[in-house]
This record gives C-alpha cells, sequence and structure tokens, in this order.
C-alpha cells in the first residue's frame, strides 16, 4: 500500500518505464495534433507510417478470410505462412529455412524485437549485455532494459559509413555480450551493410558466443542496389533476422512480420509467445500470404519512393542541406546546416509547416542530422520542396 500522502497512481511505476521517458515520436504526434487544431497546413516527414494504399490484392485476401467465427491464432502461425516467408527468403537472399523449425511469424516486428531479451537474457548471468546502435530504434534499448539485461550503445558515425566499429569493441565486452542489435537498411541514417561486415559480426558471435539480431524491416526500400540480409551469413555465427511487411507493402496497420532463426531459438519463442498473446490474427495471416507471394506491388511501392526522393532532394542540395547515408530506407538523413541543434532547426520548420525528426530523438549520436520519412504524397512533396526553396 502507498504511504499517506502519495499518489497511488504512480507509486509503483516500474522505475525502468520511468527512466525511458515519453517515445520520441509521441512528441511528434501532439505537435502535428495541437497545429492541426489551429489550422496549421502541414507536411508531416516525421514518422516512418507509410501512406501508400495497401494493394488491393492483400486487402481481398484479408476480407475473403474473414468467418464467422474466428478462433484464438496459434502462436506458431500458420503452415502455409511460414512456408510463404521461407519461399520469400529463398527468392530475395537465396537462403533455404525450414519453415517449421526456423521461421515463426509475429505481429509485426517491433513486439518480438521488444520482447527477444526476455527470452534470451539471463538477468543473474554475467552474460546479461545486449548491445545496440545510436543513432536508431529506441525499442531493442528499451525491451532489453525492461528484461533486467545490461545495455550499451555502438555509435554510428558517418566516418565509418555509420556501422559500429567493431574494433572499438574489446574482447571482455564480446564476452559479456547476450545479443547484439544491428538495423540495416538503418533506420535513421540510411545507411546499408556490406556483406563483409555481416560475415564479421556473425563470425564474432560464433567466438564469443552471442547472437546477432538483425531488424531488417527496410530491405526491401532501396533506391539503387538490394541490400544484403543477415541470413545470407547465418552459416558463420548465431543469426536471428527481424522483419516485416509494414513497409515493404504499406500494412502497418495489419501487424504482420517473421522472425528466421536457428531451430532453437525459434522452439524457445514458440514457446514464449503464448504467454503475451502476440499472434498475428489468421484473417491479417491469410493476407500476408499473398503479400510475400508477390513482388509487383512491392516494386511499385520502390518507384512512388524513387519519384518523391528526385522531387525533394535537388532543392534541398541546392539549398546546401548535405546528404548523409541515405541510400536505402523510406528516409533522408541530412545534417543540419549551421550552429543550431537539430531540436531547433525542426522547431524552425515546424514553423512553415513542416514536420520533421530531430537526430537528437535516435539517441546522441545522432545529434547534428536530421531526418525527413518520404511518407507524403507526391504533391505534398511538390509543395515542401518549395517551402524549402524559400526558407532555407
Amino acid at each position: 500500500m502507498p504511504a499517506s500522502g502519495q499518489n497511488p497512481d504512480i507509486v509503483n511505476i516500474s522505475p525502468v518505464l520511468r527512466a525511458t521517458g515519453a517515445y520520441p515520436f509521441v512528441k511528434l504526434e501532439q505537435a502535428r495534433r495541437r497545429l492541426a487544431a489551429d489550422g496549421v497546413e502541414l507536411v508531416d516527414f516525421g514518422k516512418g507510417d507509410p501512406m501508400e494504399a495497401t494493394d488491393a490484392a492483400i486487402r481481398q485476401a484479408l476480407a475473403g478470410a474473414l468467418e464467422e467465427r474466428m478462433g484464438y491464432p496459434l502462436a506458431e502461425g500458420l503452415p502455409e505462412l511460414r512456408e510463404a516467408i521461407a519461399g520469400w527468403c529463398a527468392r530475395r537472399f537465396g537462403v533455404d529455412l525450414d519453415p517449421d523449425k526456423e521461421i515463426v511469424p509475429t505481429y509485426g516486428s517491433k513486439e518480438a524485437i521488444f520482447l527477444l531479451a526476455q527470452v534470451l537474457v539471463d538477468r543473474d548471468s554475467d552474460k546479461r549485455l545486449v548491445l545496440t546502435t545510436e543513432p536508431g530504434y529506441p525499442v531493442p534499448e528499451r525491451g532489453a532494459a525492461f528484461a533486467g539485461a545490461d545495455v550499451a550503445q555502438l555509435p554510428l558515425l558517418e566516418t565509418n559509413a555509420f556501422l559500429p566499429d567493431l574494433d572499438a569493441v574489446d574482447v571482455d565486452t564480446w564476452e559479456r555480450t547476450a545479443i547484439v542489435w544491428i538495423n540495416y537498411p538503418n533506420n535513421p541514417t540510411g545507411a546499408v551493410a556490406p556483406l563483409d561486415f555481416l560475415a564479421r559480426l556473425s563470425r564474432l558471435s560464433r567466438e564469443h558466443d552471442f547472437l546477432v539480431a538483425a531488424d531488417e524491416a527496410y530491405t526491401e526500400l532501396w533506391f539503387e542496389d538490394p541490400p544484403h540480409s543477415a541470413l545470407e551469413v547465418r552459416s558463420e555465427g548465431n543469426v536471428a533476422v527481424f522483419n516485416t511487411l509494414s513497409k515493404r507493402s504499406s500494412m502497418t496497420g495489419y501487424r504482420s512480420g517473421f522472425v528466421a532463426a536457428d531451430e532453437e531459438i525459434v522452439a524457445a519463442l514458440k514457446q514464449f509467445r503464448p504467454s503475451v498473446g502476440t499472434a498475428p490474427q489468421e484473417f491479417v495471416q491469410r493476407a500476408s500470404i499473398v503479400a510475400w507471394n508477390d513482388e509487383d506491388h512491392v516494386e511499385r511501392t520502390r518507384s512512388i519512393y524513387r519519384r518523391k526522393r528526385d522531387v525533394l532532394l535537388p532543392v534541398l542540395r541546392k539549398k546546401g542541406i548535405r546528404v548523409a547515408g541515405s541510400v536505402a530506407t523510406m528516409y533522408l538523413w541530412l545534417e543540419v546546416p549551421g550552429a543550431e541543434s537539430s531540436e531547433e532547426f525542426a522547431a524552425g520548420l515546424l514553423e512553415h509547416g513542416l514536420i520533421v525528426s530531430p537526430g537528437s530523438f535516435f539517441g546522441t549520436a545522432g545529434e547534428g542530422y536530421w531526418r525527413l520519412a518520404l511518407v507524403p504524397s507526391e504533391d505534398e512533396c511538390r509543395r515542401a520542396a518549395a517551402i524549402f526553396d524559400e526558407i532555407l
């Protein structure tokens, strides 16, 4: 019971939750709603939520799978979905996966990323360190913290092509590490990982007995060459790959992804996941089968992002905004001009109706940059380009 005078609503809140603070993009959403209520005409480049229509065949598959009664979905997923995922991985990356033992469908990839440390980290062991990268997606770090793991961050610096410097990690750190998180193509920098980097990290995972956990949500959004996957080097070490239909197929609201890993890890995930009830609904799984089996809609999506990118980059470069990374994903990672902080620069753009993400939202290593998500329509991008041309 709370002591007299204490607020019973907050006294028992997890200290980990208190320490994490507000999710950064909640701030952007709050700003968007406030300005929209004031009648400001906005172009929202802040949150990476695709606005493109989900392909009609995917939507039809979902509607066709609705029945009068839908029971609880199984954590292991439909066999047909696992087979579709395995087939896609074979076509896309040239890898053979056992759909029954090495794949588990997930409720998007975010929940699986957050929960991985719950499954793999022994908080009472000396080997409870989780390494994440910064700037980056905060979910792996937050999930590890809630699992009671120790967390350290590897900086992604432009001087190293936004790859973690593996030589800077000492042997003792490797020996204490349970999981190393990577995310390529990278959010927010738009960088990609060469195959030799992935292979070296995979070999280190075998040498020091840790898991390489690869968040690959953006592998299908690229502008020149198709990015590699850590699946291609899984034979050299301990690798688990997380992917999703959210960005590839503009299906964020469907919440459908997968984890591909060795049999032992997938078995552990299948044992754990019924306790948290995060299996995709069966009608979503039926729609997902159609999505993984089709590439035409993905190429159309890439073309849309290319066009929007081609609208914005010329004017940004003309105004002296330096582009860093940005070779893949749906993001442009841009240097803040002048001496302003990234939040000050973003606040200045907000006054003109342009919502972007300050680099500091992704960690201290993101300071000095800002992220622009190519989610508005092509017409909105043209309007934004005119505003950039006027104000920068």
